[in-house]
């Protein structure tokens, strides 16, 4: 199989009467789920796009916007999911680099699409007006038979997220690519046709989208969830019988954000026996609470990269061991850590992740300037392997992340490139300091480390942070001093009551913001 819908269409053969998707009351067999994206894709067919046509789905989350998906996906157009949290001018700016013609949205979002004066056709779930096409109306028209082919190696999602410089850029995704990822993660996770998997990340990203097809792929069942508040999030969990938890840092914290009299005793959890974290850091904490609550769950702390889908992954039996280790190479994947000079690097010292195998994207949307900057030829790794004629094409991922390696082959990341300082002839990361402060302040909210210019030490760092009242800087210097050399220590420190964020629904701190503030730009 090379492609989700044959995925869908296997299941669909194979287990029909089978749950295949669920959210709160509402139940969906694989032979249900499957009538009702071949009606919405011969609907989206008869509407004579282009092919590669690009189509948004802007839209809260729910099991529609799951078959709005596989719809997409069983055509010859193009998925660009728009974040639900995003301002008008971020959703115009898309809309514009995207060229889309036709949105898929909800009743939330309505009023927001007529806002910007889209041009192009919407589709709504439910019926909204009369002059809005629903997916209501489309199930009562249109034929659920439908038979389709699909080039592997065509564009099958754009998916948009903010880089170093604030901007929005969309990385394009293949058929083949989200097949890969489904066969990687189910392979390392062992995952198994009985298994109920969460649906609890958001479905903009793909790792939100690979639990989707990750349920495809075992046949098992999805349960969308939308996380509000810690007690429907466990309800969910038990309700649902979940046994797979994908989640973010930022969940982990939420979930046990409430009164310890309100959560479920750990019995009730036994159920869960996967849980999965990718982008952020897992404290320590945030360990032992899982350890505490889930019992009989195995934990996978995992790396990805904006321009591959997974590259490596940490074994439950290490996360004690080394918990800040972002673990070993994926199955079907090549890791190697490379210095300036194309060498490799040396047990502990730093230098760029590169990333070779499968999961590799195909560029970024309308940026060939980017994507040449992350998208190189494997000449890169002359020094450190010998390639044959036939691997000269091939390309890998620069992947712009400093990490290194131990003396066991554990990987742990240091910081993105494009943030690296350079001072005093010393490499520095503002990750490595915002780590100490987050730890040994605890009346600072956030904070962000970045650097200005300066001619005599090349760049100077500069900490800005927030807090419900200024420390004194004397204080902040003085115990930083505890934890790191001197010439890591912030020579600027600036007091702000709130620090920008890259978007609304974002935990990540605008530093091209605060730079530009420092700077007077």
């Amino acid at each position: 199989m090379s492609n989700i819908r044959e995925l869908l269409e296997v299941a669909s053969r194979e287990l029909p009467d089978k749950i295949a998707l669920v959210e709160n009351e509402k139940r969906y067999s694989y032979r249900e789920l499957l009538q009702r994206v071949n009606q919405l894709a011969n609907y989206f067919n008869q509407l004579d796009l282009e092919d590669g046509a690009r189509i948004a789905i802007y839209s809260n989350k729910s099991s529609e916007q799951v078959i709005a998906i596989l719809s997409v996906l069983s055509t010859r157009y193009v998925i660009v999911p728009i974040v639900r949290f995003l301002k008008p001018n971020q959703i115009e700016y898309i809309i514009d680099d995207a060229s889309i013609s036709l949105i898929i949205t909800d009743r939330t979002k309505i009023d927001s699409v007529k806002a910007i004066n889209f041009k192009g056709k919407v589709i709504t779930f439910e019926p909204i007006d009369d002059e809005l096409v629903s997916f209501k109306e489309i199930y009562k028209c249109f034929n659920p038979r439908y038979s389709t082919t699909i080039d592997e190696n065509s564009n099958a999602v754009i998916t948009y997220s903010f880089g170093s410089d604030g901007k929005q850029k969309g990385i394009i995704i293949s058929h083949k690519n989200l097949m890969e990822g489904a066969e990687i993660v189910s392979q390392y996770l062992k995952l198994r046709e009985d298994d109920v998997i969460s649906g609890l990340l958001s479905f903009n990203l793909d790792y939100g989208l690979n639990q989707i097809f990750c349920s495809l792929y075992k046949k098992a069942t999805l349960a969308v969830h939308k996380f509000i508040l810690p007690s429907g999030f466990f309800a969910h969990l038990i309700r649902d019988r979940v046994t797979i938890l994908a989640l973010m840092p930022v969940y982990i914290s939420k979930m046990f954000d409430e009164n310890p009299h309100k959560l479920p005793i750990p019995q009730q959890l036994n159920g869960v026996r996967v849980i999965t974290s990718s982008g952020g850091n897992i404290t320590r904490e945030m360990i032992k609470k899982i350890d505490r609550y889930f019992k009989k769950a195995e934990f996978y702390s995992m790396h990805g990269l904006t321009e591959a889908f997974r590259s490596t992954y940490l074994e439950p039996s290490q996360i004690h061991i080394r918990p800040t280790s972002i673990g070993k190479a994926v199955p079907r994947v090549e890791v190697y850590i490379i210095d300036e000079n194309g060498l490799e690097c040396k047990d502990f010292e730093i230098g760029e992740l590169i990333h070779r195998g499968a999961g590799i994207y195909k560029g970024y949307w309308n940026s060939p300037e980017e994507t040449e900057k992350r998208f190189k030829n494997i000449s890169i790794l002359s020094r450190v392997i010998d390639l044959t004629e036939e691997e000269l094409d091939e390309i890998v991922v620069q992947s712009g992340d400093f990490v290194y390696r131990d003396r066991e082959g554990y990987i742990y990341f240091v910081d993105r490139k494009d943030d690296m300082i350079k001072t005093n002839g010393y490499r520095v990361s503002p990750k490595e300091i915002e780590t100490v402060i987050e730890r040994n302040f605890k009346d600072i909210d956030r904070c962000a480390v970045f650097s200005i210019p300066n001619e005599e030490i090349e760049e100077e760092i500069v900490l800005v942070y927030s807090a419900k009242s200024k420390i004194p800087k004397n204080r902040i210097v003085f115990e930083l001093k505890k934890y790191l050399a001197t010439y890591m220590i912030p020579t600027t420190i600036i007091y702000k009551k709130e620090l920008p964020l890259k978007a609304s629904h974002e935990e990540v701190v605008d530093k091209k913001t605060l730079r530009d503030e420092v700077l007077g730009i």
